[in-house]
């Protein structure tokens, strides 16, 4: 297993110890699929940071699904600067051989984080523990092209299959999520405001 260890972690502001906590005693109760939903600057990246901190802390693996890197890049960032020596990557840019190692990475438990664009979740991970899906909404989780597949519903039975926690984040959710989360089969939380009183 590769060394690695939390950085300065960020301190919790406004909605965001509730959500923390609420999340995290969803995952002990066994609320598997939690939905997120939160105005854009209001915190949901310190949420994710929180919540992995937590999975690996219990020595499990964590999948963070994104729709674009470059979209993404709070995320990029942020992640890195937390945990240091335990992130992979996986974007549409890699070669055959640079994704084959990031996944000889994961299934080695080498990497204990991945964070990646759709294809990362069938990543061959050893000991998945929570699966993060940012901006769960977004239309680029679902590949046209054979194979056809969507990342999210992917993510769903592969998570249920495994019995693992998901979280879905957005401040738009899709409407089967928000449906599902109104319909009691999925927790819901939300972020109401920003951190410090930012507008």
């Amino acid at each position: 297993m590769a060394k690695f260890k939390v950085v300065s972690p960020f301190e919790p502001q406004g909605d965001q110890p509730q959500a923390i906590e609420k999340l995290a005693e969803g995952v002990l109760r066994g609320d598997k699929t939690q939905v997120l939903l939160g105005v854009t600057g209001s915190g949901k990246t310190e949420v994710y940071l929180n919540l992995t901190a937590k999975a690996l802390a219990e020595g499990r693996q964590v999948l963070v699904l994104v729709p674009e890197i470059a979209l993404t890049a709070q995320i990029v960032k942020r992640f890195p600067s937390w945990f240091k020596g335990c992130i992979a990557v996986v974007h549409s840019k890699l070669s055959a051989s640079e994704r084959a190692d990031v996944f000889y990475k994961i299934r080695n438990n080498e990497s204990q984080i991945l964070i990646g664009v759709r294809s990362a979740v069938f990543a061959p991970f050893t000991n998945l523990g929570l699966v993060i899906i940012d901006e769960e909404h977004d239309q680029s989780y679902k590949q046209e092209e054979r194979p056809c597949y969507h990342a999210r519903e992917v993510a769903l039975h592969k998570a249920e299959y495994f019995d693992i926690p998901v979280v879905l984040g957005s401040a738009t959710p899709s409407i089967e999520s928000y449906y599902d989360a109104m319909m009691k089969r999925f927790k819901h939380l939300r972020l109401t405001g920003r951190p410090n009183g930012q507008p």
